[in-house]
């Protein structure tokens, strides 16, 4: 699966083609691209102007509720990796060992996902 965290939005944005036929090849397989609300709060603006490829590829997204359940999960990812950012974590406890995400904090991610025993492959946008 492919997840999507706050900097694959703003690549989109930017009309970066690696990262938008990254996204396409996963939708054209059937399969949406994952993320939380969490992230989608850290990008949306309006969905004017230069957010208007975010505001068409967002209904192709599965944007998962950042509840309670997942938020427990990134708490104890934060603990363990000795991390605070939780919108990350959260991020990186939706994955599963062999998803890709497509991300502007490598560092950070790896080292949730060391934390948690994930093994994801992370790609820098």
């Amino acid at each position: 699966m492919l997840l999507l965290d706050a900097g694959a939005f703003r690549a989109v944005e930017r009309h970066d083609r690696d990262v938008i036929a990254l996204i396409k090849s996963e939708l054209a397989a059937n399969r949406a691209p994952k993320t939380h609300g969490g992230i989608v709060a850290q990008i949306w603006r309006g969905g004017v102007g230069r957010q208007a490829q975010i505001a068409r590829l967002l209904p192709g997204v599965d944007v998962v509720p950042l509840d309670a359940k997942l938020g427990r999960n990134a708490g104890m990812l934060l603990k363990a990796a000795r991390a605070v950012d939780a919108i990350d974590a959260a991020l990186v406890a939706l994955a599963v060992d062999g998803d890709d995400i497509l991300t502007s904090d490598v560092a950070d991610l790896h080292a949730l996902a060391a934390a948690g025993g994930v093994h994801i492959e992370l790609v820098a946008v």
